[in-house]
């Protein structure tokens, strides 16, 4: 029986590590697929890339790939409503620092986000992401590579 070779799927529109997941995906010939927007036009050459465009509405990326994955393809994105409709389907999934996501850490993530969506809509200013670090591009990536080494799927 032939086995279905994952995928990783990217969160594009904000993602800054472009570069790194191909240079891994390289080494394991794995198809990376990255959803953007319109808004977010992206051009990137590579053989294993794959470059998908969807409209610019509420949701439109986090859709698009939570309708394309399967089970045991990589998802990477910083959206921790996406991270957490990707485990359900049986996904792995990781944020652009390194952090991978997982049925542990999901609730708590989720709650803070509510927690700081509630905050700003009381008229608190919040601060948004900062620059990454050398240290987590270096974290993404060595936990990247350890995703891709798995042999349980990715």
């Amino acid at each position: 029986m032939n086995k279905i070779k994952p995928e990783i799927w990217v969160d594009a529109d904000a993602c800054p590590l472009k570069d790194v997941i191909l240079q891994e995906a390289e080494q394991k010939q794995i198809t990376v697929i990255f959803v953007s927007s319109y808004n977010h036009y992206l051009s990137l050459s590579h053989p294993l890339a794959r470059v998908i465009f969807v409209d610019a509405s509420y949701q439109s990326v986090d859709m698009y790939i939570i309708n394309g994955v399967k089970a045991g393809d990589l998802i990477i994105t910083d959206d921790y409503g996406l991270a957490c409709l990707a485990l359900g389907k049986g996904c792995l999934a990781l944020g652009t620092r390194g952090k991978g996501y997982t049925g542990d850490n999901i609730s708590f993530l989720l709650m803070n986000r509510h927690i700081s969506r509630q905050t700003a809509k009381a008229g608190k200013r919040l601060k948004g992401p900062r620059p990454l670090t050398t240290n987590e591009v270096e974290c993404f990536r060595q936990n990247l590579r350890k995703l891709l080494c798995n042999e349980e799927g990715i």
